[in-house]
């Protein structure tokens, strides 16, 4: 699960303004396997997290990386292991 938090002093018509971008590379990594679910908190959180998939970290950072607001985020991945 990559958990990303927006950066201090970060100004959000920016962030707005890739939204567009933002769903189509979304769309993109969905197709592909890489992501499957986006999940938006709050406003006042400025979190989003991402369901996403791949080899280690690395690999699922690269993958985060490419989302056009990664620019403007923290990023920490949790790996997850399924409910036994």
């Amino acid at each position: 699960m990559v958990v990303a938090t927006f950066k201090p002093g970060t100004h959000m018509p920016d962030v707005f303004a890739v939204v567009p971008e933002e769903q189509e590379r979304v769309r993109q990594l969905q197709a592909e396997g890489r992501v499957n679910t986006v999940y938006l908190a709050t406003a006042a959180r400025q979190t989003v997290f991402l369901e996403s998939f791949g080899n280690d970290i690395d690999d699922v950072l690269a993958m985060v990386n490419t989302l056009p607001m990664a620019k403007w985020w923290d990023i920490d991945v949790f790996p997850l292991n399924p409910p036994a």
